[in-house]
């Protein structure tokens, strides 16, 4: 049974959390004794209904001031696929949490109240979706029940949103645009009366037909180290293996590959995963590979096949999006994370600040917390990045301070 991940965003108090509850309601995956303390707790808290938001909203402070804060994984299932649900914040203040949620969907919903349209984080969490290339968008258009159903609010909305789409990666894609309440269950799992104008699907009827190919697979082969296995002992004396998980494409029994750091090049003699014995491994397979040859390999380096060899770059060009309180400057030094390897770079220059609400770049000197824009970096050896638009598994970063060891960027290399 395949999985699909699925990023929820939108403006505060969209309905986000009470939509993923909703899913969670419909779909029965919700025990009997959890039911009870959510009846409960919507009891203590002086609603005369059961507030299916509380599902998500796991931390303390979210649920004294309704909103959500951090990314709360949910999972669920029907009998056609299982599902991995990342509910991330609303709030402006909370964009780094909403790209970190979002960085490994295969589809998006965005959130839009039928009351508002489209407003500032609309556009800003469409932009990250854009940004991210995730490969499927729906726009759930939520709250129709405030509006009283009106399919005229439903057809302005998507006009507006149509008018978004133009230029962007999303362009000349399938893109579904829902109408629901998510409080009642409108067309949220079943189809409903009351919107009755709409003749598409239901959101979920929608996400168990999304189909994807696992595109990793189609990537270059990328194979990072993250460990050397040498046993020692009397079965194993000779044994000297190179644990990791493909991180892209397929590597094969016999193919002849390469050590990025060096140069230098062998065959694969075996491919094992808990001891038994594969002809081939895909992306997102953990595997330890045996090569022909004794060749100079160690933690961190990368693995790829000759034909589709990454550039190694001492001077890079990225998007970034910051996530530090503590401005960044030009000329300031951090560790660049790629992979298993943390590298000295020194930022040289931001090249501009994106205005997501218009798309627009502006000339700053500095990069403040949630910023998203493009700077260039220089590193002090040599980084096997792809370009992300080319190769997302191998065309990401993270910036850490060296004195706090705390994540300041993630980055997307161009």
């Amino acid at each position: 049974m395949d999985v699909l991940r699925i990023t929820t965003s939108g403006s505060v108090d969209d309905g986000k959390s009470t939509l993923i509850g909703r899913l969670l309601f419909d779909t029965k995956s919700i025990t009997q004794d959890k039911m009870e303390a959510l009846t409960a707790a919507s009891k203590r808290k002086g609603l005369d209904f059961t507030d299916l938001s509380l599902l998500t909203d796991g931390l303390i402070a979210e649920r004294e001031q309704g909103i959500t804060i951090d990314v709360a994984h949910i999972y669920f299932s029907t009998p056609n696929r299982k599902y991995i649900i990342a509910d991330t914040p609303g709030h402006f203040e909370y964009t780094r949490n909403m790209v970190t949620g979002a960085s490994t969907a295969q589809v998006s919903l965005i959130l839009i109240d039928a009351r508002k349209g489209i407003v500032e984080q609309t556009y800003r969490h469409f932009f990250i979706a854009c940004m991210l290339r995730i490969p499927h968008l729906v726009v759930c258009i939520n709250k129709m029940d405030l509006v009283d159903y009106d399919e005229t609010r439903y057809n302005q909305i998507t006009e507006d949103f149509q008018q978004l789409l133009k230029g962007s990666f999303y362009e000349g894609k399938e893109v579904s645009i829902v109408p629901m309440s998510s409080l009642y269950g409108e067309n949220v799992v079943t189809s409903t009366e009351k919107i009755s104008w709409y003749k598409g699907l239901p959101l979920l009827d929608y996400l168990e037909k999304i189909a994807f190919d696992d595109e990793d697979r189609q990537h270059p082969a990328r194979f990072p180290v993250q460990y050397v296995i040498r046993p020692k002992n009397e079965q194993y004396h000779d044994f000297r293996g190179f644990a990791g998980k493909v991180a892209s494409g397929s590597l094969h029994v016999g193919e002849e590959i390469v050590s990025l750091h060096n140069g230098q090049r062998s065959k694969i003699k075996s491919i094992e995963k808990f001891e038994q014995q594969l002809s081939a491994a895909h992306a997102g397979d953990s595997v330890v590979i045996t090569l022909e040859d004794e060749i100079d390999i160690s933690r961190g380096n990368l693995l790829a096949t000759p034909d589709r060899v990454p550039e190694g770059r001492k001077e890079i060009i990225a998007q970034i999006c910051w996530m530090d309180q503590q401005k960044l400057s030009p000329g300031k030094t951090y560790l660049l994370q790629h992979g298993a390897n943390r590298i000295k770079a020194k930022v040289q220059q931001i090249l501009g600040v994106t205005e997501v609400t218009t798309n627009r770049t502006e000339e700053k000197t500095d990069m403040g917390l949630n910023d998203i824009g493009r700077i260039t970096l220089k590193t002090a050896q040599p980084v096997f990045a792809d370009a992300y638009a080319i190769n997302p598994a191998n065309g990401t970063f993270i910036l850490v301070d060296e004195f706090s060891n705390a994540t300041v960027a993630v980055g997307f290399v161009e």
